[in-house]
């Protein structure tokens, strides 16, 4: 028996989200059409309020609702230091840290050549022009400890500070409340070679 297009439509949309496969999205799409409608209507409309609401911010490429954000028009924050992040999500983890009163350059990804992600898809341009505008002095590389993290940080790296500005990346170590055993090596031996002193 071949499902209604409707549904099958719906179990389409719902698999192009991160970590859905076809099942996942075949139970989700029955449980919101079986279960809760009334949740199935009030997703579709807060996901069409995002779409007609949402933009990026015309500095630091992060979602908002206005041309420029709430953390790049606070003028408690120092203009000076600017902390690159692949995604809106590791901004706000972040900023829950209450640590980084600089400002931030969201690249909304991250370097990935065998998946077409280059240079211009993760607005390059706009970081290099954003970072060279005689204000900031200092970037933070905070992209991710992956394979394409870490590629993404060694060219931008390597292209600002070329450009003479001062570029650092995140230390990477032990986790608050990680014990030793529990750790994998290269983070342990990371975290020797990154140690400060007390």
């Amino acid at each position: 028996m071949k499902q209604p297009s409707a549904l099958s439509a719906l179990v389409e949309a719902l698999r192009a989200l991160p970590g859905v496969g076809p099942k996942s999205a075949q139970r989700m799409a029955y449980h919101l059409m079986q279960h809760d409608r009334e949740g199935a209507e009030k997703l579709g409309r807060s996901l069409l309020f995002a779409t007609e609401h949402l933009q990026h911010c015309e500095k630091c490429n992060t979602f908002t609702e206005a041309q420029i954000c709430e953390v790049c028009s606070d003028t408690e924050r120092d203009p000076t230091l600017l902390c690159v992040v692949e995604t809106p999500a590791d901004q706000i983890m972040l900023e829950q840290t209450m640590t980084w009163r600089g400002l931030y350059f969201v690249l909304m990804g991250r370097l990935s050549p065998l998946d077409g992600i280059g240079p211009k898809e993760i607005h390059f341009d706009r970081l290099v022009k954003r970072a060279t505008d005689g204000v900031v002095k200092e970037v933070v590389l905070a992209t991710n400890f992956t394979n394409e993290g870490e590629a993404t940080a060694h060219y931008l790296g390597q292209t600002l500070k070329s450009r003479g500005l001062s570029v650092t990346r995140l230390a990477r170590g032990v986790p608050v409340g990680g014990e030793l055993e529990y750790v994998d090596a290269g983070t342990i031996a990371r975290a020797m070679l990154d140690r400060r002193s007390i």
